[in-house]
């Protein structure tokens, strides 16, 4: 699986995550290395920087500024399916390194 030039949108957040639908990413990959900028909905612009693992599985930290002017910054890992269109989506397991209630789980999907 190759993530270049792949856009997604997020379509699904836990309460204390700051991404939302209005959420877009627009992912790079050089080999093993995945980096990405992103925008939308309550982030004024991220970025992230990762590893694709032999698996297609991401690992990944984030860093964005939001609306409110707070830097935000954590860690991502993402599990790759198909489907049904032949679309990815990236079922995502992330974590705050910043704040306490740190934990939460996203969905991305290819637009």
């Amino acid at each position: 699986m190759n993530y270049n030039n792949r856009k997604f949108v997020s379509v699904e957040n836990t309460a204390n995550g700051e991404v939302s639908s209005k959420t877009y990413f627009n992912y790079k990959q050089e080999g093993k290395i995945l980096y990405a900028d992103y925008s939308g909905g309550e982030i004024v612009k991220g970025k992230l920087i990762g590893i694709v693992h032999d698996d297609d599985s991401l690992e990944f930290r984030y860093n964005h500024v939001n609306t409110s002017h707070e830097i935000r910054g954590g860690k991502c890992k993402s599990i790759p399916k198909l489907t049904t269109e032949g679309k990815i989506e990236l079922v995502e397991k992330w974590q705050w390194l910043d704040r306490e209630q740190n934990e939460g789980h996203s969905l991305i999907r290819e637009v």
